[in-house]
């Protein structure tokens, strides 16, 4: 060992030294003691957070200070060590402990499909007496980066859930960049592989795949022989269904040529209403029996356009949206596949904390794989024969 290299001490030494370091200084950040120790930042924040449990020092965001500074000392402290930027509201402290871990939120829609997620996931945090920062993107890996940035630098949180864009150029950077971190990561209804081996990393997902299949299953359960798909072309989620409804139809002999397999605008794109028609001409001209839609607006769309045109649903047609999130609102109501959104939440938290407790390189990476529910309502019907 060289004379520049540094001790490698023992958790008790490394701990005692953390002590000795900050009754010099008042307060110390997390990056400036990890550079000091010879440790990974992962490594310091463990210890901190045992020592503010013994009471030996008051942890705060981004670092810890002595147990017995007061508010003024504080509040400088946490100016200076959380790095936070003006106009980034301060943490919220009320009900909290001074070893509350915080957590960084960070998906792509706060009015669809995620509050159920972040609502899973603020429970289970809440038990694990932490707090949840929320940040809202745009399914944009810039936007998304941007968020990330001020969580880690301005907040200082403990660890990040996030689901990011993982394709184009810019996705792949932002894949990067969260293998990367020294934050620990955890992906949440995203998966991702990284380096020359294409290891995976850490994640919660619902299975979508499985979901679609049962969906199919169902309506081949009916009678129907002629099973279609519309998914919407800008959605993460859509591959992993059409995935599904491709394998239930080829292991169930309903795979055909003429069978619509449609790769369609959002519900919200100025060209829908034309879409629409084109989903169901489709459908007529191909003797489509049933159609697995995703998402649930589209489902909904689709069945509000049917009955214009005279168009029975489910005796002409049987629909299944795949989301459930408003699915029940429709009339007739639709039967769907429902991803178990807040269960995905609490996965995320138990998998975060865990990482958080043993942080050590070997510990072996999770990928957890939560199976969706099929919910049955008046939207699927054995086809009227003619």
């Amino acid at each position: 060992m060289t004379s520049s290299e540094p001790t490698v001490l023992l958790p008790d030494e490394r701990r005692e030294h953390v002590l000795e370091v900050l009754h010099r200084h008042g307060t110390v950040r997390v990056n400036d003691l990890a550079q000091i120790l010879g440790v990974t930042p992962i490594t310091v924040r463990r210890d901190i957070a045992m020592l503010a449990e013994q009471g030996l020092l008051r942890r705060i965001h981004g670092g810890a200070t002595v147990p017995d500074a007061g508010p003024d000392t504080t509040s400088r402290a946490h100016a200076q060590n959380s790095g936070v930027a003006a106009g980034e509201p301060p943490p919220d402290q009320s009900g909290g402990t001074s070893a509350q871990l915080t957590f960084g939120m960070v998906v792509p829609s706060l009015d669809y499909y995620w509050p159920d997620v972040i609502r899973g996931v603020r429970e289970a945090a809440a038990a694990a007496h932490a707090r949840v920062v929320l940040r809202g993107a745009t399914y944009e890996a810039a936007d998304e980066r941007h968020q990330l940035d001020r969580l880690v630098e301005a907040v200082g949180v403990d660890g990040l859930l996030v689901a990011p864009t993982t394709t184009g150029p810019e996705g792949q950077e932002l894949v990067r960049w969260l293998e990367s971190t020294t934050t620990p990561v955890v992906l949440v209804e995203r998966s991702a592989v990284v380096g020359p081996y294409n290891e995976p990393m850490e994640s919660v997902v619902s299975d979508h795949t499985l979901g679609a299949e049962v969906a199919v299953r169902h309506l081949a359960g009916l009678g129907h022989r002629r099973i279609g798909l519309a998914a919407s072309v800008g959605s993460p989620t859509a591959p992993h269904v059409r995935r599904g409804w491709r394998k239930a139809t080829e292991e169930l002999g309903l795979s055909s040529d003429a069978t619509p397999d449609l790769h369609t605008a959002d519900h919200r794109d100025a060209g829908w209403p034309a879409t629409v028609d084109q989903i169901i001409d489709a459908c007529l001209a191909s003797g489509t029996t049933a159609l697995l839609v995703h998402s649930d607006p589209e489902a909904i769309s689709i069945v509000e356009r049917c009955q214009e045109r005279g168009i029975k649903v489910p005796g002409d047609l049987s629909v299944v949206a795949y989301d459930d999130q408003v699915a029940g609102l429709s009339d007739p109501p639709l039967t769907a596949v429902r991803p178990h959104r807040e269960a995905i939440g609490h996965a995320a938290i138990a998998l975060l904390m865990a990482r958080l407790r043993d942080p050590a390189a070997d510990r072996p990476l999770h990928r957890v794989v939560i199976g969706p529910q099929l919910v049955v309502r008046e939207s699927t019907a054995a086809p009227v024969m003619d």
